[in-house]
């Protein structure tokens, strides 16, 4: 269980994480890393939101970002201005980024003998570079999959067949890839199911809310249904997926409970990620 104490030192925490990084600005126009967020022009900043460990002794390091526009969303391809070291963890985070603040978007998994060292990750987008580390200091332990702060409260849990293995937390649970043409819809599908722990009296019954999101990926992603809602006893529900350009690339699904407790980003619970990997030709 994780006090209150800490639960509050991980949310003051990531306020400030966009503050303490390497941060370079060129030019007058540069924005400070707090600077007001306006509908276009602005940039991206990681954040570093904490670590838990896993049941086979490996820790789970979460990332999210903050996009400081409201209405524009960026794109920046894997590469020189957005990776992550060291190299053999590249690769997970996301290349799109959706306006405003992203609590727990991807996950790293390092090994049980991690230690002291760090995981960076690095964007660069209209002369700003930010590069925020990823750590297992004790202070940055998060409730991801325990709950929030002890209360009883445990993520949803994904699966993407009902035979399949299931996952919960930041890291969740992958997928694919699933084949599919430019142009023609996909169906993909996910089941989920929660404790149902959280639901705020006087509101409508408890539930999993399933919100989809282009993760990675060359083209445009349109779903049929972004947003759909399941019973907390368990269902299956589905969007239709079309692309708009040939390639590689990663959806993901969040499966929200009913706290609210995700949407502020405050403990780091309660909320899941689903990714499924798509190969699109022309």
């Amino acid at each position: 269980m994780i006090s209150m104490y800490r639960r509050s030192a991980v949310a003051i925490a990531g306020c400030f994480v966009i503050i303490l990084v390497n941060w370079t600005g060129v030019g007058a126009q540069s924005q400070l890393p707090m600077a007001p967020m306006s509908g276009s022009g602005g940039t991206v900043s990681p954040a570093y939101e904490g670590w838990y460990q896993n049941p086979d002794g490996t820790y789970t390091l979460s990332f999210g970002y903050y996009n400081r526009n409201t209405q524009e969303v960026l794109e920046i391809p894997i590469g020189p201005d957005n990776s992550i070291e060291p190299p053999e963890f590249n690769g997970t985070q996301p290349t799109r980024f959706e306006p405003r603040r992203h609590w727990g978007v991807f996950v790293v998994t390092v090994p049980a003998d991690f230690g002291n060292r760090r995981i960076e990750w690095t964007l660069n987008i209209r002369g700003q570079k930010v590069t925020i580390p990823g750590h297992l200091r004790q202070e940055w332990l998060i409730d991801a999959l325990e709950g929030e702060a002890g209360g009883g409260n445990t993520p949803p849990v994904l699966k993407f067949d009902m035979s399949d293995a299931e996952g919960a937390g930041p890291g969740g649970i992958t997928t694919g890839p699933l084949e599919g043409k430019v142009g023609e819809a996909i169906a993909v599908k996910v089941w989920a199911h929660d404790d149902g722990v959280g639901a705020r009296p006087g509101r409508r019954p408890a539930s999993v809310t399933l919100t989809w999101f282009k993760h990675q990926g060359p083209g445009d992603v349109t779903f049929s249904e972004e947003s759909s809602r399941v019973p907390v006893t368990g269902a299956e529900t589905s969007t239709m997926a079309t692309f708009s350009a040939p390639g590689n690339y990663m959806l993901r699904v969040r499966a929200n409970d009913a706290s609210g407790v995700s949407g502020a980003g405050h403990a780091q619970c309660c909320w899941t990620n689903g990714f499924v990997k798509v190969t699109v030709t022309q």
